[in-house]
């Protein structure tokens, strides 16, 4: 079995404690967090900085609804992997903003690490869909044509 190699991940969220969870859990993970951010601001300025794998990011931030123009501009303008986590995929845009998937809040563990394998696999071109509905990636398709509806 070949070796993993730790995705460098950026997570914007103006939840404190939901970021420091979030972190722990993707260290424990054995991936490295390259930061938090709170605003649009912070989470582009970290973006540039520091060019993360990964992504996840809230809709609703410190500075109000910006996390969908956060995660255009990440994923299109630094190529950035963009999962959202939300409580409200009903505010994703039906173009999905770029974004490869999104994660219910309150999320879990399992949900994370699905999300996680996702985006590795992805990343390695061995797309495998995991089971569950913890974790709910957007199919090409869906990213491409802005006519259809989330799941």
């Amino acid at each position: 079995m070949s070796k993993v190699k730790p995705l460098r991940i950026l997570i914007v969220e103006d939840e404190f404690l939901i970021a420091l969870e979030l972190e722990s859990l993707l260290q424990d993970a054995g991936h490295d967090v390259i930061g938090i951010a709170a605003s649009s601001k912070e989470a582009l300025a970290l973006g540039r900085e520091h060019s993360p794998d990964l992504a996840f990011v809230d809709i609703h931030l410190a500075d109000g609804l910006t996390g969908i123009d956060v995660a255009r501009e990440l994923s299109h303008r630094d190529h950035v992997t963009v999962l959202f986590m939300t409580a409200n995929a009903k505010r994703i845009p039906e173009d999905c903003a770029g974004a490869r998937g999104v994660i219910a809040k309150p999320y879990t563990e399992r949900g994370v690490r699905e999300a996680l394998a996702y985006v590795m696999a992805e990343q390695d071109r061995d797309i495998a869909t995991p089971d569950g509905a913890s974790f709910i990636p957007f199919d090409e398709k869906r990213r491409e044509d802005s006519s259809s509806r989330l799941p």
